[in-house]
């Protein structure tokens, strides 16, 4: 059929394990004859893509609102890729029939008048096959999106970057012979100790780069070095001045660099978010190398020479991974750099303000309406940004299209309400177990917003893409459920 055969995994369960709920290049002139060693390890299949090639195409260098207060939990040490989803419903099928709006009113009015949604509610619902809006109010007007966001920004990174792109971390000969140069080129998912390739946060290990750096290093006769970092793909501010202070303290999202271990820790597993997540990782980096024989003498920032030879690199996960860990964890950090990835491809400046832009213009240009949209940086954090809901349902709408199987993680990325990701403990509530499995959705909650955006299958086995967005709210728990009861009812609802 159309459309809808090609998302029907967008109505399976992935099954958690048991017990558990840019390459971006410097250069560099230099005569090293050092050989190149690569940690690549092929990660695994995912429900998105097959396997991907170990090859790396490497970037251009980087040339009354609500409080944004996150109630997420921080983003977990460690990540695991979900096992091929397993089907839970029938395969959609052309046969079922639309919703019609009359339906959709009797079924949805009562809901979506509850108090708990505030002063403001502005939603859509779109059928995913023909791309017809079913019902809406507010659709066009731009309202505060909070994480879902990050909807744009998947579709953005999966569209510029390419879903098979993976991220280099590498090391590079210096200005002298004393000198070793860290590059970063995106990867804020490192691990300190080895990679596995089984997992998309530690996928890439530091310990790796290390064991390839030494062993170039001892070849060419040298065992003392100056360690430099390069952490220039990136420019301007690391902390955002739309984040509140409070969300770095909890651990909801780190400063902005172009390389760091698991979201910005200062080591693996270490929950505290560093105040200097490259250099943290550059010191670890050293630590690492003095374990190997490699004595450095000094740490500090510096930029890589031009045109240098790579003297040993790590890659990690396919983009695709990674996107599908953003929207599933909400992991503010990612996001922000994927969204900085997005600009240094594109024509905008790697800055909060360029990274809004670039992911704005990135979705613009596969023809979603983005007319009033407007934030910085990529997350969905930061106080002042305003996305309409019809926006996020032409998001989701394109990233089912069979035009665009590169845009396809979005749709998986998607927590499963009360499976997994930020949906895993929603939809307990009265007449909210019918969601369970089949709405999958990004969420979204600011102090003063609450909402929601994804897709859901109906009782006639119809996929609807839809958008509820409140931003005027007094207790974002209440709007939360109520939010909660509308795609319930959306998944009960034989509105044709």
């Amino acid at each position: 059929m159309g459309t809808a055969a090609a998302v029907a995994l967008a109505a399976c369960v992935p099954q958690p394990p048991a017990g558990t709920a840019a390459g971006g290049t410097s250069s560099a002139s230099s005569t090293s004859s050092a050989p190149v060693a690569t940690s690549s390890a092929p990660a695994p299949a995912t429900s998105s893509a097959p396997a991907p090639t170990t090859s790396t195409r490497a970037p251009a260098p980087g040339t009354s609102a609500p409080t944004a207060t996150e109630t997420l939990a921080p983003p977990p040490a460690s990540d695991f890729v979900a096992p091929a989803p397993e089907p839970v419903l029938a395969a959609l099928t052309g046969s079922a029939p639309v919703p019609t709006a009359a339906g959709l009113t009797q079924r949805l009015a009562a809901l979506l008048s509850d108090p708990g949604l505030g002063g403001r509610v502005g939603y859509d619902i779109t059928d995913v096959e023909t791309g017809e809006n079913l019902l809406a109010r507010g659709a066009q007007t731009p309202v505060t999106p909070a994480s879902t966001t990050k909807l744009l920004t998947a579709v953005a990174a999966l569209s510029v970057l390419g879903p098979q792109e993976r991220l280099a971390t590498r090391v590079v000969p210096g200005a002298d012979d004393a000198t070793i140069v860290l590059v970063g080129g995106g990867d804020m998912l490192l691990a300190t100790g080895r990679g596995d390739p089984t997992k998309v946060v530690g996928h890439a290990g530091l310990a790796d780069l290390a064991d390839g750096t030494a062993e170039a290093l001892e070849a060419a006769g040298r065992t003392r070095v100056v360690l430099r970092l390069d952490d220039t793909l990136f420019s301007g501010p690391r902390v955002s001045p739309a984040w509140s202070p409070a969300d770095l303290t909890a651990g909801f999202v780190a400063p902005v660099a172009p390389l760091a271990v698991e979201s910005g820790r200062a080591s693996s597993g270490d929950p505290a978010i560093a105040s200097d997540p490259a250099l943290a990782a550059a010191t670890a980096f050293a630590t690492l190398l003095g374990k190997r024989g490699i004595t450095v003498t000094g740490v500090g920032r510096g930029r890589a020479p031009g045109d240098a030879a790579t003297v040993a690199q790590v890659l990690g996960a396919p983009v695709q991974d990674v996107v599908e860990h953003m929207l599933d964890k909400s992991d503010n950090t990612v996001a922000e750099v994927l969204a900085r990835l997005v600009a240094v491809r594109g024509d905008q400046p790697p800055t909060f303000d360029g990274a809004g832009r670039a992911v704005i213009d990135a979705v613009a240009a596969l023809g979603v309406p983005t007319a009033g949209a407007r934030f910085t940086g990529g997350s969905g954090l930061g106080r002042g940004g305003v996305i309409a809901p019809r926006t996020l349902t032409a998001t989701i709408v394109l990233a089912a299209s069979e035009k665009h199987p590169e845009l396809r993680a979005t749709l998986t990325g998607l927590p499963v309400a009360g499976v997994t990701g930020t949906l895993a403990e929603r939809y307990s509530g009265a007449g909210q177990g019918g969601a369970v499995g089949v709405v999958r959705a990004k969420t979204g909650t600011l102090t003063g917003a609450s909402s929601l955006a994804g897709t859901v299958v109906d009782a006639d086995g119809r996929l609807l893409a839809f958008a509820v967005v409140a931003d005027r709210v007094t207790s974002t728990g209440d709007a939360r459920d109520a939010i909660d009861s509308v795609a319930a009812a959306l998944a009960g609802c034989g509105c044709s």
